[in-house]
């Protein structure tokens, strides 16, 4: 699944090759799918954005928003989208297929679990956008040290693993499992250690690793676990993920081990990242 360096990739590719283009038609919830969402009713989406022309996108942490004039499309962080030239190779199952009227698609599947909303921007409450909206971007100045130690540094999170700090319940919006991996690698941290084992160095050395490999991921690209708007393969090579589990470790020689962790999968060096 997509997580904010990809977001943030794919919402560039759609403002540099879909801006000022016109909906000629929209086909909503064409193949059923129990873990697709949407907001309304998905048959009133043609109604709602035919006619009308894409004026930019942009990320919220892992999400994509298209604004389309005074409607919003937001694609949440499970949402495979893709452009097609022509109709030649339009996917057979989709959530949502947008036609433009010099004959170029834009297609949405859902991978896992995602959500697919038409909306008026100001309309839609939802507390996972609004977090997304409201939280500073990692790349951006607001993103702080002091920042990082207020929204980590409750007692609460303390016996808390760094997994769970940093990567769940949207303290840090598009921060998933994947980016997180090499994150905590660059850092040279466990992703078992406990958020109250943690020196001050090793915290501002996560902080400075996440804003720091987060750059160098929107930078290539994005993983080469993911693909970009255009079906191509990320550029960024990753350290820890299923494409290096089981191979020698770059810095050290160890052997990259996979272990399962809340619900899903972690990779770490333990020599480089000892727990």
């Amino acid at each position: 699944m997509i997580e904010l360096p990809e977001a943030a990739v794919i919402a560039e590719q759609i403002s540099k090759s879909l801006t000022g283009r016109t909906i000629e038609t929209v086909t909503a919830a064409y193949t059923p799918n129990k873990f697709a969402w949407y907001n309304g009713n998905p048959e009133d989406y043609n109604d709602q954005l035919k006619g009308k022309r894409i004026e930019e996108a942009v990320h919220h942490g892992g999400m994509v928003q298209i604004q389309v004039q005074d409607t919003m499309l937001l694609f949440s962080d499970g949402i495979r989208l893709l452009f097609h030239s022509g109709n030649s190779n339009l996917p057979e199952k989709h959530q949502l297929l947008i036609r433009f009227t010099d004959n170029i698609y834009l297609s949405a599947s859902v991978q896992m679990y995602g959500g697919i909303i038409c909306s008026d921007r100001d309309d839609y409450d939802n507390k996972y956008y609004r977090a997304a909206v409201c939280s500073p971007d990692p790349l951006s100045e607001n993103f702080t040290l002091d920042y990082f130690l207020a929204i980590t540094g409750s007692s609460e999170l303390g016996n808390k693993s760094i997994k769970f700090v940093t990567a769940t319940e949207q303290r840090i919006p598009g921060l998933g499992n994947g980016t997180l991996q090499d994150v905590l690698f660059n850092a040279r941290v466990h992703p078992k250690r406990k958020w109250n084992s943690l020196s001050g160095s090793e915290i501002s050395g996560i902080h400075e690793s996440l804003r720091r490999t987060i750059q160098e991921i929107i930078e290539h690209g994005g993983r080469d676990t993911e693909k970009d708007l255009f079906g191509n393969q990320g550029g960024y090579k990753t350290k820890m993920s299923k494409n290096t589990a089981g191979s020698n470790c770059a810095v050290c020689g160890m052997q990259i081990q996979k272990a399962s962790y809340m619900g899903g999968s972690i990779y770490f060096c333990s020599r480089c990242q000892k727990l």
